[in-house]
């Protein structure tokens, strides 16, 4: 990224990950590189899948936050420890206060999905005392830094620690360990910047050649920003799809080690994400959380420069709630180009609605929603139409009916304001 590169600045390196491996093969899968044929076949090149969703835990959180538990001062550690999450760095502390038998309090966020707490409750057991408190993840963070002084806990960060990143760092080690030759691509999500950091120090001592690529979603790019600025920068609002990356300030040594490592950051729009993650389940079987999903929805951008290449994408995670599915396919139908929402003023006159059915619908689109925006006076409001079209070349003519019959009407899909607040 143009940046000059200061390797002997850095904190953690091949030393501090061989140390965590000693840790995290306590616990944590040696997850597999996997071949992917249908990828390869895509972007003419050799893609390899470092499956961190079939963790134990589902992500590969559980490496850093064990890493981090396990070199605690055995006094320190048996006193317990603290941490703030929504989800997978929740789940990998209460995995490692299960295994080593110590306490642990857990802050999330009262408005976090029932699934992911149970979750935490199952793999914690009767070790782990989980806290719903505020409605972010900044009020369960100020409420677990509080329980941390007050009570004397050590806080368990997500991502801004030597140790967590020295136990993500041990991917890049199973990566390097598992090709014949080096890669000539990584991508790695960042959220915080932990994994990114950790993947890519590892690497680049190793292999200086390989190009590590983090990727971000395009709703919340902390990192991309804070590098472009020069120092960390804090974001003031952010889309909060991809969970698992959506991050407002990334770690101030995440930071450094990006700089110094990584020679590129991409941007994938969430719906993007949303495809690839659909693609993945439709042709691989894997199910992949949006921020697992992201590196490979960057293969988009990159497919130019990748031709021919070995190339490495991190899945970083597969906890991805049921409930969340007709979200996922509505993101990627927009996308897409393929789902439009309008809202549309019919003529005040009968037969009206049909003629929009018979004269303005092409033979293959179908209308999946459908409201009058006035519930009492149906005939003097706007309704709200959704139109799904079987193939994005369906848009332009579908707009020129709309257009020669006169309709008056407004494309929700191009005023996020209005989207966000009626869709």
């Amino acid at each position: 990224m143009g940046y000059e590169r200061n390797y002997e600045a850095l904190t953690v390196g091949l030393t501090e990950i061989a140390q965590a491996q000693m840790h995290v093969k306590e616990v944590a899968a040696r997850t597999p590189l996997q071949q992917n044929r249908v990828l390869s076949a895509r972007y003419g090149c050799n893609v390899l899948l470092k499956r961190e969703d079939l963790q134990v835990v589902r992500s590969f959180k559980l490496r850093g936050a064990y890493h981090l538990i396990k070199s605690l001062p055995p006094e320190r550690l048996m006193r317990g420890v603290v941490c703030a999450s929504a989800g997978n760095h929740a789940q990998g502390v209460a995995y490692s206060c299960q295994a080593l038998g110590i306490p642990g309090k857990i802050f999330m966020p009262s408005t976090t999905p029932r699934q992911k707490v149970n979750q935490v409750k199952f793999f914690g057991g009767s070790d782990v005392e989980i806290v719903l408190t505020g409605d972010t993840f900044d009020d369960a963070f100020r409420e677990a830094t509080e329980a941390s002084r007050k009570d004397d806990l050590a806080f368990i960060h997500p991502f801004d620690d030597p140790r967590i990143i020295a136990g993500n760092g041990t991917i890049g080690k199973e990566i390097m360990e598992a090709v014949e030759t080096a890669p000539d691509f990584v991508f790695v999500t960042i959220g915080g910047g932990g994994l990114a950091a950790g993947v890519a120090a590892y690497v680049k001592a190793v292999s200086p050649a390989t190009k590590l690529i983090g990727v971000e979603p395009e709703g919340a790019p902390s990192m991309r920003v804070s590098l472009d600025a020069g120092e960390v920068v804090p974001l003031e609002t952010i889309d909060k799809f991809v969970d698992g990356a959506a991050v407002k300030r990334v770690g101030d040594l995440t930071f450094r080690m990006c700089r110094e490592l990584l020679d590129d950051i991409v941007l994938v729009p969430e719906g993007k994400a949303c495809t690839t993650m659909l693609d993945l389940y439709n042709e691989n079987a894997i199910v992949a959380e949006p921020a697992g999903a992201l590196p490979i929805a960057a293969l988009d951008l990159y497919r130019e420069q990748i031709a021919g290449k070995t190339v490495v994408c991190v899945v970083s995670g597969g906890n991805n709630d049921v409930d969340r599915m007709q979200e996922i396919k509505e993101r990627s139908l927009v996308f897409e180009g393929l789902k439009h929402y309008f809202m549309v003023s019919f003529p005040q006159r009968a037969g009206a609605l049909r003629e929009f059915l018979d004269e303005v619908l092409g033979p293959d689109d179908d209308i999946t929603r459908f409201e009058y925006t006035k519930k009492h006076n149906k005939d003097n409001g706007p309704a709200l139409v959704g139109i799904e079209l079987k193939q994005r070349g369906d848009y332009e003519p579908l707009i020129a009916r709309m257009n020669q019959k006169g309709l008056s009407y407004l494309e929700l899909n191009k005023d996020p304001v209005l989207f966000n607040l009626l869709i």
